[in-house]
């Protein structure tokens, strides 16, 4: 199959696209480095011509709503728009656990990642969403959002992470099967209290800073319940224990 990868230069795009060649799939890498941009629908055309499956793990460089709302709406009309025209037989797009309640209780970021999902389901188009808990790698990210001075305020929430390895591995399936018309969800092994995985992660980078659990921490901006970020019990649990994954990092 000819696979289009949009943001395959990124975090799971660039481990998904040599996954996808190993198994003897013609894998087209569009990024704005490659001279595809989904935003503007530069390149996008030649792109996808003759492609088979068009898989979507681009992700916005604005967080706040507007921002990634802008970018999510105009680059998922253009690929579902450009798809169509290329008889594109599948279109995967990897999305976040808890989208659609964080996107109730607090829009931002997920608000716009919401709509990303709500235009692909009404365009009528074949198509498979993968919902992914936050990666093992975005940890860096979690805690520099959370420090405050030398601590690390943190929500009292629950996480149930995953390596971007699996991230890529489930979205690489997800390309090569018949298109859900719907969503499936995977997660991590292990379940953590927040702030006790962020600790664990300071303690083996031998980084000083005090964590704590804050009820009114917010998590880029959402304030947080304890369950919201977990995945549902019917959800596909990836391998890669955190401890594994730190032995490697």
């Amino acid at each position: 199959m000819k696979i289009v990868i949009v943001g395959g230069t990124g975090l799971i795009g660039s481990r998904v696209v040599p996954l996808l060649r190993e198994r003897g799939h013609e894998v087209v890498v569009a990024a704005r480095s490659t001279g595809v941009n989904s935003f503007t629908g530069e390149g996008l055309a030649a792109a996808v011509d003759g492609a088979n499956v068009i898989v979507d793990v681009s992700n916005s460089s604005y967080t706040d709503e507007a921002g990634a709302l802008e970018f999510f709406e105009g680059s998922t009309l253009n690929l579902l728009t450009f798809g169509a025209a290329a008889g594109v037989a599948n279109h995967v797009a990897l999305s976040v656990v808890g989208t659609d309640r964080l996107a109730a209780s607090e829009g931002g970021y997920f608000r716009a990642k919401e709509v990303q999902e709500k235009l692909i389901v009404a365009s009528n188009r074949p198509f498979t969403i993968v919902h992914a808990t936050q990666f093992f790698e975005f940890l860096g990210s979690i805690i520099d959002d959370a420090t405050r001075g030398a601590r690390v305020q943190l929500a009292q929430a629950y996480i149930q992470p995953m390596a971007a390895d699996d991230v890529a591995l489930a979205v690489a399936d997800a390309a090569e099967a018949e298109p859900l018309r719907g969503m499936i969800e995977y997660a991590g092994p292990d379940r953590f209290r927040l702030d006790d995985l962020v600790r664990t992660s300071l303690r083996a980078l031998g980084d000083p800073r005090e964590v704590v659990a804050d009820p009114l921490a917010r998590y880029f901006g959402s304030a947080l319940t304890e369950r919201e970020l977990l995945p549902a019990e019917t959800a596909r649990i990836a391998p890669t224990s955190y401890g594994a994954w730190l032995d490697r990092a």
